[in-house]
């Protein structure tokens, strides 16, 4: 019988599944923290720019919507810094805009324009009759149309719990702001939640 050959060094790493699973974990766990820990300790990433104000309680309930009716596989929200994207959609980007955004609407994929300086571009009526039918605005779009959000109501007596949350994580809500929110929100569509988040996209970098 022919002695089997010992392995070493690569040769066992390559031939032994399990090593070579636990290694790649550590690997790209350490490569991991190098990268991501040290950006909790640069200011310009963990604060936010002059003027950025976390979002009021009716837009905030608009973020909620854009998110649960998947505005985001369609819409960016990360203008890059490059010349032909700042010429389309305006100033690029900066880390202190999306302080008290959670989760951030960044991504790549753009079935849709990016929409990171969208508000204050059209009016409410536009953007009302946008979501209705998009085509009706703009008649090349693949947009599909979200009239339900007309008459589904924001749910008023979740807002305040919602903002608690989100003050535990650094957003500066007031108690007044907390205690007000209900009735900001009362008697609002989904429509209108949605419209108030869009219109105040990228206003804060001028």
């Amino acid at each position: 019988m022919a002695n089997k050959e010992k392995l070493t060094g690569h040769a066992r790493v390559e031939t032994n599944n399990f090593l070579m699973i636990v290694l790649i974990v550590m690997v790209i766990s350490v490569g991991g923290l190098v990268e991501i820990v040290p950006l909790f300790f640069k200011k310009s990433l963990t604060q936010p720019i002059d003027g950025l104000k976390p979002y009021t309680a009716l837009q905030l309930a608009g973020r909620d919507v854009y998110v649960s009716e998947g505005c985001f596989n369609c819409h960016s929200q990360m203008i890059r810094p490059f010349r032909a994207e700042t010429l389309r959609y305006g100033p690029y980007s900066v880390a202190g805009e999306f302080v008290y955004d959670r989760p951030f609407q960044w991504g790549s994929k753009r079935t849709g324009p990016d929409l990171h300086r969208v508000g204050g571009r059209y009016s409410d009526e536009w953007h009302r009759i946008h979501l209705i039918n998009p085509r009706a605005v703009v008649p090349e779009s693949n947009m599909p149309a979200y009239p339900w959000l007309e008459h589904r109501m924001v749910d008023a007596e979740g807002m305040p719990r919602r903002m608690e949350v989100l003050r535990t994580l650094g957003a500066p809500y007031t108690d007044e702001e907390i205690a007000a929110s209900v009735e900001a929100v009362r008697g609002k569509t989904e429509m209108d939640a949605l419209i108030a988040y869009l219109q105040v996209l990228g206003t804060a970098r001028k």
